[in-house]
């Protein structure tokens, strides 16, 4: 393969004057040039050659993308993968029942043959990647609208994938950087048969529920495990019988003699976004606009999802998944309210923006850069409305199963309404399928007061410009939705299986374009989806400037920030074991880890979020940790470091200076909910699950030491 060039301008612009070891979301290909020394006076014992190589076996070759949200990596020579619970969730609750409940009671597979597979499960493995921004920018000049910009650009990413993905075999994915100011493509290997081998019961993998949530100190068993299958040459294959265990190009030795303050810790994952480059009138959007409505219209869903799932087991199901990650962000966003409003974010990346617009219109940069915050500015003073608006509109679709049906049974039915009979005839299966799948994760009763109650807080807080139906629905039902939505679900034939059986054996245009929840649906994502001319000049204008004002920041070196922003791409962090000041909450020595001590001491019986098995007790009582003790004799939990994760570093492996798996990211601390805008070098840290507590959840707890005995285990 040819090798990596990095042109000496670029290797200006990305080489930091005084890289912070614990912040930055790294490259892997420039390593070498730009953190590689600092990582090495850190403890790190590994070449650079040795954790991202396109030519040998490295470190990349084990970190894995789990299901295009999470990571994950591999921990064994026959195909182990190891994620969070919460990254497994959905696909244990697809494979759990009432009559066998793994999300309640956990699972481990005795054999492979007891290895369940989830209907749609994937990983990607990064094969390699390179800097193509010369190229892309080749085709794009300043006269050019965003649209026209834009639609060059995925005409030469079109070429650029082709060319790379050698006839099918490989995934090719070009990303901006810096708002646009580089362009990387990254190469993938997608595997589909992707079984479940074992999940601890919910009270451990969710020990501490939304209450410790985004908390430290936290006690959780945040973990799931999985297998990878191939056909019988290596190669990805759909489920078969026939498929064995992917044999990985490398998988991580597992490390269990323990972690101690200013330990070095790097975590290689898959963060999904960050926005340390939005500007102050972003941030201050956010803080009293869009994250407000975002955290009600989560808070207003959740809570009609609780009614129903503390009924019964079943319904529990149900809604397990959808509520875990509404409740995950609902918290997120709250957090992120109070860090950046206490540390004055948007005041300090104000007086950035000053420094830069009086740089910005010196002579020599006026005619480029001069305008630049003033169009930032004056496009956020337009949206601040227009983005609560659409917060209380997304919370509608993300927790009303009806809220965008229109948009995908509905737009089935419309192109089967609309077909001749042989083609409706090889339609109908897949709609029914698609209508079954939707039933099997929703309960009536609680859709309608899902949506009920969405459709009031919308009505009431919303502002801006309201969706025209609600606004007539409002006045005619004197501002309350309830008999509305009770006697639309009634009649629409959206609502039962049965009913959308009947429309395709008797389907007309005319019942589908009246029926009132086709309607009420695609009326509300229109009504999301449009622009004004005037909207979509200053979205335009501001793009356009945003992109500006990264550029100019770079070019000034008014700005700090070093690396790019995250966006689901390879990256590495590095950084050490530290603790946080100390917490009367925390039973241990230091306040950098945890113990099972404390996590019984948190126990209560039956309670959703507190409650934990009888053997765990049991066990902790008589301190049967076996190999898994630490050496003071406790049983560690989880563990502290600086390192800089954000959501999809979920399931990052979390590694010694010998690249050797010591844990496990699965959270941050709240007291740094600004991170993902701005980094706090004094505040950040990831939680991490303690390796050895996974092991002992499995071997000692569970029984399952024939999984443990296939993975290479170092002391």
């Amino acid at each position: 393969m040819k090798k990596i060039l990095l042109s000496l301008i670029t290797i200006c612009m990305l080489v930091p004057s005084s890289v912070k070891a614990d912040e930055g979301m790294w490259f892997l290909m420039f390593l070498e040039r730009l953190n590689h020394r600092d990582m090495q006076k850190m403890g790190l014992q590994l070449t650079a050659e040795e954790i991202y190589s396109i030519n040998n076996h490295s470190l990349k070759d084990a970190i894995i993308q789990f299901n295009g949200g999470c990571t994950a990596e591999m921990i064994s020579k026959d195909g182990l993968v190891l994620t969070n619970h919460h990254c497994g969730y959905d696909a244990i609750a697809e494979l759990s029942s009432a009559e066998k409940n793994y999300l309640k009671d956990g699972y481990w597979a005795k054999s492979r043959a007891e290895e369940l597979k989830p209907s749609s499960l994937y990983v990607r493995f990064f094969v390699r990647m390179d800097d193509c921004s010369k190229r892309i920018l080749s085709v794009v000049n300043p006269k050019m609208s965003e649209a026209e910009r834009e639609k060059a650009i995925n005409q030469e990413i079109a070429k650029i994938e082709k060319e790379n993905n050698e006839g099918g075999k490989y995934t090719v994915s070009v990303r901006p950087f810096f708002q646009g100011n580089e362009y990387y493509y990254f190469v993938y290997q997608d595997y589909k048969d992707v079984r479940l081998v074992g999940t601890p019961p919910e009270s451990l993998g969710k020990f501490g529920g939304d209450t410790d949530n985004w908390e430290w100190p936290r006690h959780t068993a945040d973990f799931s495990m999985f297998r990878v299958y191939a056909d019988a040459n290596g190669n990805p294959a759909d489920y078969a019988a026939s498929n064995v265990p992917l044999q990985p190009k490398h998988h991580l030795p597992v490390n269990i003699g323990g972690v101690t303050e200013n330990d070095f810790a790097m975590i290689l994952g898959y963060p999904g976004r960050t926005n340390r480059w939005m500007p102050a009138g972003g941030i201050e959007q956010n803080v009293k606009f869009a994250y407000p409505a975002w955290v009600e219209g989560s808070k207003t869903g959740m809570d009609n999802m609780k009614k129903y799932m503390v009924k019964s087991d079943a319904l529990n199901l149900i809604y397990a998944s959808k509520f875990a990650g509404v409740a995950n962000y609902w918290k997120n966003r709250q957090g992120m309210i109070d860090a950046l409003s206490k540390f004055g974010v948007a005041k300090t990346k104000a007086e950035q923006e000053a420094k830069f617009n009086k740089w910005a219109n010196k002579s020599a940069n006026k005619a480029k850069y001069g305008n630049v915050v003033a169009t930032i500015n004056a496009y956020y003073a337009m949206t601040n409305e227009k983005a609560q608006h659409d917060n209380y509109l997304v919370q509608l679709f993300r927790t009303s199963a009806f809220g965008t049906v229109g948009r995908s049974l509905g737009r089935q039915l419309d192109i089967y309404v609309k077909s001749d009979a042989s083609k409706r005839a090889q339609m109908a299966p897949a709609i029914l399928e698609m209508a079954t799948a939707m039933h099997k994760e929703l309960h009536i009763p609680a859709e309608k007061d899902i949506l009920a109650a969405q459709l009031n807080l919308y009505n009431k807080k919303a502002g801006y410009v309201l969706a025209p139906i609600v606004e007539k629905l409002a006045k005619e039902n004197n501002g309350d939705f309830t008999n509305y939505v009770n006697a639309t679900f009634d009649s629409s034939i959206f609502t039962s299986i049965d009913r959308v059986k009947a429309f395709l054996d008797a389907p007309t245009e005319e019942l589908l374009m009246n029926d009132p929840l086709y309607v009420l649906s695609n009326e509300l994502v229109n009504h999301y989806l449009v622009k004004s001319d005037e909207l979509l000049k200053a979205q335009n204008d501001f793009e356009a400037s945003f992109r500006l004002l990264v550029e100019g920041l770079r070019e000034s070196k008014i700005g700090e920030i070093k690396y790019p922003d995250a966006n689901s791409t390879l990256r590495l962090t590095y950084g050490k074991v530290r603790a946080l000041p100390e917490d009367k909450r925390n039973d241990a020595a230091i306040n950098n880890y945890t113990t099972l001590d404390g996590q019984v001491k948190k126990y209560k019986k039956g309670d959703l979020e507190f409650d934990l098995p009888t053997r765990v007790l049991e066990m902790n009582a008589k301190k049967e940790f076996g190999r898994f003790a630490d050496k003071d004799g406790s049983l560690h939990v989880n563990f502290l470091t600086d390192n800089d994760i954000t959501g999809g570093n979920s399931g990052s492996p979390v590694l010694n200076g010998k690249g050797e798996l010591i844990g496990l990211a699965f959270d941050g601390n709240i007291e740094a909910m600004a991170g993902d805008v701005i980094f706090d070098k004094n505040l950040q840290r990831t939680i991490n699950v303690d390796i050895r507590y996974v092991l002992w959840v499995i071997e000692n707890f569970s029984g399952a030491k024939n999984i443990v005995d296939e993975m290479t285990i170092v002391k």
